[in-house]
């Protein structure tokens, strides 16, 4: 199990590092693919639909869509737009099929949406600054990847308190210490070695750490939706580690985080 477990990540890593080098479209693309995959493992998570591709389901995926579509080409003008379009297609949906599906169906379809597709899509949005994008946008996977194998490293030497005993037993407090400790030396480390490219080692620290904190409230509301359904995982695409979000839990929450925690770094060094 370890050694799939492994083999996985390291090739999760590696796809990671090709995309995000890459940016653009191929960025883009596959961010709206991965979307679509979990926003898939949240309805059938959720026991949304009683039979595969419903209407409401498509009009999700199609939402998805739209909205990378819009940040595409302008973000800022047509993001909010398109999200809200995809909301009137699920209300219309909801208004002439009645009463097919009920208001709570509705509202899951649009809240997975926001929470995989929205969220995510801030890698793209970060990683296409032209204030060095393409080495702020590792801090997301630093603070996040970085925090939950701290977290995990210290926990199994050091950890005997519980930090949420009924939600995630083996979760402790040392372990939660350690991940936001460890993420901010890893921000730490990373600014020094870009300081070519307008890295610094205090900011980025600080960045891991406050990411590392997000991150780790990510990763357990994941758990929880999990835990009310009764699942183990979303998903069996990730050989080890389950589906999408299984493993971009920590990741969905904190890309928003970092992406304004960055822009408020890059106005007050350009004010500077």
């Amino acid at each position: 199990m370890f050694r799939t477990r492994l083999i996985s990540g390291i090739l999760l890593v590696a796809a990671a590092l090709l995309t995000i080098m890459c940016g653009g479209y191929v960025l883009l693309f596959t961010l709206a693919c991965i979307s679509v995959i979990g926003v898939n493992e949240l309805y059938r998570a959720m026991k949304m639909m009683e039979k595969p591709f419903d209407l409401l389901e498509l009009t999700g995926y199609l939402s998805v869509v739209m909205y990378y579509a819009a940040a595409l080409v302008n973000f800022q003008e047509y993001g909010l737009f398109a999200l809200i379009c995809g909301l009137i297609l699920m209300l219309f949906v909801y208004v002439f099929t009645y009463p097919r599906y009920r208001a709570g169906q509705v509202m899951t379809a649009f809240f997975a949406v926001v929470y995989v597709a929205v969220m995510l899509s801030f890698i793209y949005l970060i990683r296409e600054q032209e204030a060095g994008g393409r080495y702020l946008v590792w801090l997301v996977f630093l603070c996040s990847w970085g925090c939950d194998t701290c977290a995990y490293c210290v926990g199994k030497l050091f950890g005997k308190h519980k930090m949420t005993p009924v939600l995630s037993p083996k979760k402790s407090v040392e372990g939660a210490v350690g991940g936001v400790a460890g993420a901010a030396l890893l921000g730490a480390v990373y600014g020094a070695l870009t300081r070519t490219a307008g890295g610094d080692a205090v900011l980025y620290a600080v960045v891991c750490a406050v990411g590392a904190l997000i991150s780790m409230a990510g990763d357990l509301a994941a758990s929880a939706i999990k835990r009310n359904q009764e699942i183990k995982d979303y998903g069996k695409l990730i050989p080890g580690h389950g589906g999408i979000l299984d493993r971009f839990d920590s990741v969905i929450i904190t890309a928003p985080v970092i992406y304004y925690l960055v822009k408020i770094i890059v106005d007050l060094s350009g004010n500077a």
